[in-house]
């Protein structure tokens, strides 16, 4: 899953990046509004954590520009105010959730977890892929019950396919959401993830319509 986070506190920003890269996720980081509005406006993220008080371009102006844009991906706001006018408004404006510093890093992935699950609608916080599933709270893979030992691209890729069960994702897209901004990579580093989790998973697993992209489970 590819993310946006947008903090102009540096050391703050690397402690989130952090907890979101060990939580199974590929974070973009940004410390300016219109580096954060120009990206959250031309790329495609699962998620957008958007701090409310960003230099150049604030948050709340952000978000307004991007839901005229209609970009519509999921975007959880940092404040480090108390309002609960401000709250509100960033609501009213378009953001899905608000989280007030300071808080608990597992409270911030758990709101992501959530987002992400609401925005493609999945409402089970583990997903079923017929004899495999999927625990975004623990990373891990089970196959007929069995936990199964997954790399973290090997995890991303399966969760990324899991999450949007049901339709085919071009390879570039996954590619995008699998290695986030570090995709500029070989172009057969895809089907050689792809190869070693149909190895561990079963070659039914992770299907290819040639020519379109790839799918989990049955073919949509």
């Amino acid at each position: 899953m590819r993310l946006l986070l947008a903090e102009d506190d540096r050391k703050i920003a690397g402690d989130i990046a952090n907890a979101l890269t060990q939580a199974g996720y590929a974070p973009d980081v940004v410390h300016d509004g219109e580096e954060a509005w120009f990206l959250g406006d031309t790329e495609d993220y699962d998620l957008i954590i958007l701090d409310i008080g960003l230099p150049q371009l604030d948050g709340l102006t952000i978000i307004k520009r991007w839901r005229q844009n209609d970009r519509h991906m999921p975007v959880l706001m940092l404040t480090a105010r108390a309002s609960w006018a401000e709250r509100v408004e960033g609501i009213d404006a378009g953001a899905d959730d608000y989280l007030p510093k300071p808080f608990q890093f597992e409270e911030l992935i758990a709101r992501v977890r959530a987002l992400i699950r609401r925005s493609v609608g999945i409402g089970s916080a583990v997903i079923a892929v017929g004899p495999l599933s999927i625990d975004p709270r623990s990373m891990r893979v089970s196959l007929n019950g069995i936990p199964q030992s997954l790399t973290p691209l090997e995890y991303r890729l399966v969760s990324y396919l899991g999450h949007h069960q049901g339709r085919i994702v071009p390879p570039t897209e996954l590619q995008s959401h699998v290695y986030g901004d570090d995709f500029s990579r070989d172009a057969n580093a895809l089907e050689v993830l792809i190869t070693r989790l149909r190895k561990k998973l079963g070659a039914e697993t992770v299907g290819n319509r040639r020519g379109f992209g790839y799918y989990i489970g049955q073919e949509p």
